[in-house]
């Protein structure tokens, strides 16, 4: 099914289809959701953007902030089906994403493993691709992390290898894209960290 955003408005609602390469949401008439009639909505207010098969929601200088499912936003979140984005007095529902759950299920936290810094730097650089825009982005390959952080590849295999082993990914297919979304996920690396992040420098390849 394909994903779209159920728009509550004030004065009714409506359906928005996600497509592109992001969706912005505010009061100017040059957003791709209009909230015209909603006095408590900045000019541009937030961005709905492609992650990774799914989508993400930040604020961007709003002045009433954005809200996910009632906790207003600190930084960019991933969102998944059922989850309700509050923008002033408009509510908006991601319907029919990849991968989604159950709107009615109650989500327990799990938090991340203790992970040590070069574990880190290898999250970091195997999730950048998928963290750059693009809707079916794989992540890094083993060659591509090696290469980002100075490594032999097989240092890398270990890394994944235990990395693998701590956030419970079993063998099977895509393992290093079910990797890397579990490491999101459970707050282990953030999306604004990975962005942020410059590739680390580094004079020779070490094991």
């Amino acid at each position: 099914m394909s994903s779209f955003l159920e728009v509550w408005r004030p004065a009714g609602s409506d359906l928005v289809p996600l497509s592109g390469e992001r969706i912005t949401i505010g009061r100017s008439e040059e957003n791709d959701v209009v909230l015209s009639d909603d006095g408590q909505v900045s000019r541009v207010h937030a961005v709905l953007e492609p992650l990774a098969g799914g989508w993400s929601v930040r604020d961007v200088g709003s002045s009433n902030g954005t809200f996910v499912n009632g906790k207003r936003l600190a930084s960019e979140v991933r969102l998944t089906a059922g989850d309700e984005v509050r923008v002033g007095r408009t509510r908006i529902v991601l319907r029919g994403n990849p991968g989604a759950k159950d709107p009615g299920a109650t989500e327990t936290t799990v938090l991340p493993p203790q992970l040590t810094p070069r574990e880190r730097d290898v999250l970091v650089a195997l999730f950048r691709p998928m963290a750059a825009g693009e809707m079916f982005a794989e992540p890094a390959s083993t060659r591509a992390i090696a290469q980002e952080l100075w490594v032999s590849e097989a240092a890398v295999k270990q890394h994944l290898l235990r990395l693998y082993d701590k956030f419970g990914v079993v063998d099977g297919e895509r393992r290093r894209t079910r990797l890397a979304n579990e490491a999101i996920r459970r707050g282990a690396i953030s999306l604004a960290e990975v962005r942020a992040a410059p590739a680390p420098p580094g004079a020779t390849p070490t094991s």
